[in-house]
């Protein structure tokens, strides 16, 4: 597995989002970003892992922070996955899979990803990387409380990343 590490900076994307919207890893200059990768949409741990960060999206904003999903699943399963667990956050249909590898979360031999989340600050470089397999509400835990050191360091100052809602 490969990927950017801590103090790396992280890898520029450019993607469209289950809403239509392009965006690009510059579009969250200025703030941070809780970029996660899930395995697979609709398996009952990335249906838990989406509803957690859904449940706690408003906590992360308020700490400056922007939240992006992303999986190798298309697109059409990425807009139906966002509307069965009602996130409010971008999600990304990697189905190329270039930002799955650009990040290290590709798998070699199967078709989904692994659950990995960074956070990167407001410059964008990559502070911190989590990689849990099973433990949902840890890895939000870990998230939060490094986010909350962080923001106390350098806070965010650019606006928060609103997607356009048809």
């Amino acid at each position: 597995m490969t990927g950017p590490a801590i103090g790396d900076v992280a890898p520029a994307f450019s993607a469209v989002t289950h809403l239509g919207e392009q965006i690009t890893l510059e579009s969250f200059r200025g703030r941070y970003l809780v970029l996660y990768f899930y395995m697979k949409a609709f398996s009952p741990s990335c249906l838990q892992q989406a509803r957690v960060f859904r449940d706690n999206h408003e906590d992360l904003r308020a700490l400056g922070a922007d939240v992006v999903g992303v999986s190798i699943d298309p697109p059409e399963r990425q807009c139906a996955f966002a509307q069965k667990t009602g996130v409010t956050f971008p999600l990304i249909a990697d189905t190329d899979r270039n930002i799955s590898e650009l990040y290290g979360a590709a798998r070699l031999w199967l078709p989904i990803d692994r659950r990995i989340t960074f956070l990167i600050d407001p410059d964008g470089i990559v502070r911190f990387r989590f990689q849990h397999q099973f433990q949902i509400s840890g890895h939000l835990d870990n998230v939060v409380g490094t986010l909350r050191e962080l923001v106390e360091k350098v806070p965010a100052t650019r606006q928060i990343f609103t997607p356009k809602t048809s």
